[in-house]
This record gives structure tokens, sequence and C-alpha cells, in this order.
């Protein structure tokens, strides 16, 4: 391997904060991850890496190479990705971070296509619903939902989707129906996020209204939390994309309707040295061609 294929190595490492998630994220083996940054060590006459049974960490010599090794490393791609841009249809590996339930519901056949008509093309496509850090965990793209916080990123809408407020007709008529956001105080709610302190989003007498729900079940998924609503376990604030199948077959009614926020943008966020990316681009328009006209605004088509 040359120096630079090294670098990459090395840069992988330190982001990934050890060789074994290294690995997984280069598609190599732990060993050979571990002796290429070994011998770039060698090469350069320093240590670049503590090693330790329970951590890696990063010498100040190493954190001075990884600094100078990222601006290397984005320079190079950026000069092949222009020069790549030039020469036709895109090429090489597109790495893709999508929220879980998105991903597994409406990305497969968008990603299926992209792959028919790209045959130089290969992608790597990670669902989580946590944030990633697409420049530190080495993504070229993601896809996000709502409100985004401001950075670098460039942010191009793809899409939209209505939250909606439901549940079972059985839970109704165990429980009733609220009819303000405040009589959620009095029902059970299936949350859905990170943490117990979850608040929803509604607007009441014309101004955003942000409500403290509870709930004994919160899930980090919106499959999770829909499959427990169609249980008759409680009520569910989810984006429609998520629900619009169950409210068809009749498994779950809308509430609250008149008080639900404005629809929810759909976005594809990249870094700044990606927007020449010739592979960003085609997946975006792709996105773009495949989600504008979903049919995910429940509250509007009924």
């Amino acid at each position: 391997m040359d120096a630079l294929d090294d670098m990459r190595i090395f840069v992988a490492t330190v982001d990934a904060r050890g060789f074994t998630p290294a690995s997984d994220r280069l598609g190599l083996s732990k060993q050979f991850v571990s002796r290429r940054v070994g011998a770039l060590e060698e090469r350069l006459g320093v240590r670049l890496l503590l090693r330790t049974t329970r951590r890696l960490s990063v010498t100040d010599l190493g954190r001075a190479y990884y600094e100078r090794a990222v601006k290397i490393i984005e320079e190079v791609d950026d000069v092949e990705g222009m020069v790549a841009n030039q020469g036709g249809r895109p090429r090489g590996m597109l790495r893709v971070s999508a929220p879980m339930s998105f991903g597994t519901l409406h990305l497969g056949p968008v990603i299926g296509r992209f792959l028919a008509e790209q045959p130089d093309m290969r992608m790597e496509v990670m669902l989580n619903d946590r944030t990633v850090d697409i420049v530190g965990e080495g993504f070229d793209m993601a896809i996000r939902i709502g409100v985004l916080p401001d950075s670098s990123l460039i942010a191009r809408a793809v899409g939209q989707t209505d939250l909606i407020a439901c549940c079972s007709p059985g839970y109704i008529a165990a429980h009733g129906r609220p009819e303000s956001p405040r009589d959620l105080a009095h029902h059970e709610c299936l949350l859905y996020g990170h943490g117990r302190g979850v608040e929803w989003p509604f607007v009441v007498d014309g101004e955003p209204c942000h409500v403290a729900v509870n709930g004994r079940l919160l899930a980090n998924n919106g499959e999770l939390a829909l499959a427990s609503a169609t249980q008759d376990l409680g009520i569910a604030l989810l984006p429609s994309f998520i629900v619009r199948d169950a409210m068809a077959r009749g498994e779950l009614v809308a509430i609250l309707e008149a008080f639900v926020p404005p629809p929810l943008t759909v976005y594809a966020v990249y870094p700044q040295h990606r927007q020449a990316s010739r592979a960003v681009q085609a997946f975006v328009e792709m996105l773009i061609r495949a989600f504008c006209g979903a049919e995910w605004h429940v509250r509007r088509a009924a």
C-alpha cells in the first residue's frame, strides 16, 4: 500500500477511536489495520498512537499528523471528484446515513434504482436514529428530518412529511379521545426519542406549543411505537410515512388534527467539500424524484 492509503487508515482509526471499529468501517481485518498503522509509525519514526488493553489514545504528534492528513485526504478526494465529474457518470463508493424507520420503509427501492442506473457506483448505507457526525464518521451525506441545527453542512429538501397524533380505535373506546393537547397529561403516551423528557409539538391558538408527555414505553424507533399504538397501548406522535399504512387499514385513527404542527421537511445534507461530487448530486436528485411526490400527507389526503 502507498503512503496515502496508510494515511487514510490512520485517520479512520482515530475517527473510529479504535482498530476494530475502523476495520468495520473500512471493510478490512483488524490485524491489517493495526499492521498498516504500525508500518506508518515505523516509516515516520514516531509514535502516533498509544495502545493499551482498554483504549487507544493519540499522541501530540499523532494529533498534529491527523489534522494535516484530514486536509490532505479531503484535497485529494476533491481533485479526484472534480476530474471524475468531467468524465461522465459517477463512480466509486457512496456512504449514506439515514434514520432507521425512514430507511427500512422507503430507501430500499430508491437505492435499487440508483445502483441499477449507476453501474460504476457502490453504496454503504447505515441506518441509525442518532445524529451522526457526517465528516468525523466518514459519511458522504445523510438524510435528516425536521428542523436542522446551524452548521456548515449543505441541506437540500427532498420531500415533506406530516406529524400525526394517532391511536387505535380500541384505545379510544377504553380511555376516550383527547380534545386538546393539554388532555394528553391524562393519557398514556408512547414516547419516541432518546430520553424520558419528551415534549410533543403542537399549535394552540395559532402559536407553537410544546406539551410534556409521559408513558410507560420509551422507544428510540418509530416502528416500535407504531406497533404498540396498534395494540391499544397508547397515543403516538409519528411521521405520516410511518403511520399511513396502519391508518389506511383502520388500525389507527388521527386525533388532535386541529393542533398538529406544519409538515416536517426531509433533507439530504452533505459537507461543502462533497458539493461537487457527481455521486452525491446524482443520489440527491433521485431522492427528490422519489419523495417530492410521495403520498405522506395523510391529513391533506384525507
